[in-house]
């Protein structure tokens, strides 16, 4: 009758881990066997549930490939047995005293098995029928036997780095509208020290590899800051696009209705549907993302998205007549404001659009308020966004 060892050869002795070894060696295997590669991707998301690194899974990857077969259990058993100089190839040049010293955590793990032939030699022998009847070397028997266990803790560590991945991202992008909303207020005025350097301190703590409890506690610090730099820009606020501020622009509208608002012609219109936007001569301190994510509605007019300020006051050129704003009064409004702030007012009047009755004369008296250095279109896109903000609450 065969018998096969699992006591370790030479002068090392026997451990309570042999008697745990000796229990997978004489477990039942499943009644189906999975994929081995399978086995190893999974093994490799569980990696830190088993104790093992990525230079053991990587001989233990050389290992599994000298089995011949797709699935464990098939054909000649689960024992492989190749030389070091063998190893040490499919490991690309791994050191035989490396080599030993993976194969030893991989045992420890409960992975591999060890039979040790009576001389320590790993080969095998075989029977009449040449068939495999004995072999010495490493056994896969346990990856088969523990693959469901292998398969939960993979499952298990995959949902934990995507909880974490999800966290980072959060983290990230309070930050991020923390940190532009930073620079934005710095150049309305005042002193915005302290907020910018809490920004700073928590972008660097994002330097480091941080555990799910670590980012939470982040998380609901840069929560606390995003709220504070909104309830401090909240007070500059001051040219939102209230009900009481629209009415008094259509007054102004209404009193002094100019011809050219009114009735444009068709030459002018010839005119400003030729021209091209001209390059941006004053680009708006304002973030770009956060204009667009305050004027969703522009987009609908960019099939291909808008990348760059260029981009912003060409769709704002082309939505202008649709908003019934002659060539002249778009003219004045880039003059007075540049072009890239014309266009961001152009969008935030489109955004708004079912409320303002005569959008021309509208941007007619925001060009007079600039030319004057009483207007910036930056209050108007907070405006929005925290209009958007209380519909979402």
């Amino acid at each position: 009758m065969q018998h096969i060892s699992t006591t370790p050869f030479g002068r090392r002795p026997v451990a309570a881990g042999h008697l745990a070894q000796r229990a997978l060696a004489e477990a039942p295997l499943p009644a189906t066997a999975p994929d081995k590669w399978a086995i190893l991707r999974d093994l490799t998301a569980a990696r830190a549930a088993f104790g093992i690194s990525d230079r053991d899974l990587a001989v233990l990857s050389a290992l599994v490939s000298f089995h011949p077969h797709l699935q464990l259990a098939e054909g000649d058993g689960t024992i492989v047995f190749p030389s070091n100089a063998a190893l040490g190839e499919r490991t690309h040049g791994m050191a035989e005293s490396t080599l030993r010293r993976h194969l030893a955590a991989l045992v420890r793990a409960g992975l591999v098995l060890r039979h040790d032939s009576p001389n320590g030699k790993r080969y095998a022998a075989r029977g009449m029928d040449g068939g495999l009847a004995v072999a010495f070397g490493f056994d896969l028997r346990p990856l088969l036997v523990r693959a469901t266990e292998i398969a939960a803790a993979a499952e298990a560590a995959r949902a934990a780095n995507l909880r974490l991945k999800r966290l980072r991202e959060s983290v990230v992008l309070r930050l991020r509208d923390a940190s532009k909303l930073i620079a934005f207020g710095e150049e309305l005025g005042g002193n915005w020290d302290a907020l910018a350097d809490r920004a700073r301190l928590m972008a660097r703590c994002l330097r480091r590899k941080l555990d799910a409890g670590a980012l939470e506690a982040l998380g609901l610090e840069a929560a606390d800051l995003l709220e504070a730099v909104n309830a401090r820009l909240s007070p500059v606020e001051s040219e939102e696009m209230s009900g009481n501020a629209l009415e008094s622009e259509r007054h102004i509208q209404d009193s002094n209705r100019l011809l050219s608002e009114s009735e444009p012609s068709s030459e002018q219109e010839g005119l400003a549907e030729a021209e091209a936007p001209e390059p941006d001569r004053a680009v708006p301190k304002l973030p770009l993302y956060l204009v667009l994510k305050s004027c969703p509605d522009l987009l609908d007019y960019a099939p291909h998205g808008v990348d760059s300020w260029h981009e912003l006051v060409g769709v704002a050129d082309f939505v202008r007549p649709m908003l019934g704003i002659s060539a002249d009064a778009w003219r004045e409004a880039r003059a007075t404001m540049g072009d890239g702030a014309a266009a961001v007012t152009l969008a935030c009047m489109l955004q708004r659009a079912s409320e303002i009755r005569s959008p021309g004369g509208y941007l007619r008296s925001l060009s007079a308020k600039a030319a004057a250095g009483g207007f910036s279109p930056g209050p108007m896109v907070m405006a929005l966004l925290r209009a958007d903000n209380t519909r979402a609450a």
